[in-house]
């Protein structure tokens, strides 16, 4: 289901006006994630670390409104629903793109990332059979503890969907953690809103 916001009511309006007309209109933080529950659980399960924490990223994200906004034209849509297309690694050291449905059941997300994840690792496509704006876009950095990321854009293409990246998991003293980075539309949220995901996720991590 998606809507039209009514601007001229919205609290936001003039950040709205103010920050949809910068070249850069985008943010964003790094953090870092305790991950010693989740990966745990996610292996006593036989369950991939990688489709549980993006499980949960997507769970929090959908408990947040504004990580559903998009700007569509000259308005915002409101998505309430949002899924995943998360780049998927592929044996010859490429990559494609996917298209992940969230489902509040996580079996039943599990089961359907599967047969996408195997579907984009054994194409030569980049681009996911479904598209759309109702979407986060992800990636993973398995190799990599970075402290701080940038993304490649072009700013001709009107572009308002949240971007998550995650990082190397690593350990020390039995504490399991993984860098977070979360870039976002100014236009569309805050640091506010940022911070409200992050530790939403960070619950969901804890459990």
């Amino acid at each position: 289901m998606r809507k039209e916001l009514d601007i001229s009511l919205w609290s936001r309006k003039e950040h709205f006006h103010f920050f949809k007309q910068f070249e850069e209109p985008f943010f964003g933080i790094t953090v870092k994630i305790d991950c010693t529950k989740a990966y745990l659980k996610a292996k006593e399960s036989g369950q991939s670390f990688f489709l549980y924490y993006l499980y949960q990223s997507l769970k929090a994200a959908n408990t947040i409104e504004e990580f559903g906004y998009r700007i569509e034209g000259e308005k915002v849509i409101a998505y309430d629903r949002i899924n995943a297309s998360a780049t998927i690694n592929r044996p010859d050291q490429t990559f494609g793109f996917s298209y992940l449905h969230f489902d509040e059941n996580p079996d039943a997300f599990y089961d359907l990332a599967k047969q996408e994840i195997d579907r984009v690792s054994k194409s030569t496509v980049l681009f996911p059979l479904e598209s759309g704006n109702d979407v986060i876009h992800y990636s993973a950095l398995p190799w990599l503890d970075f402290t701080s990321l940038s993304h490649a854009r072009s700013f001709s293409f009107n572009d308002s969907v949240p971007k998550i990246s995650f990082g190397k998991l690593t350990e020390a003293n039995g504490k399991r953690e993984m860098s977070l980075s979360v870039h976002v539309h100014h236009a569309l949220m805050d640091g506010y809103h940022v911070g409200k995901f992050v530790e939403r996720f960070q619950e969901l991590m804890n459990v």
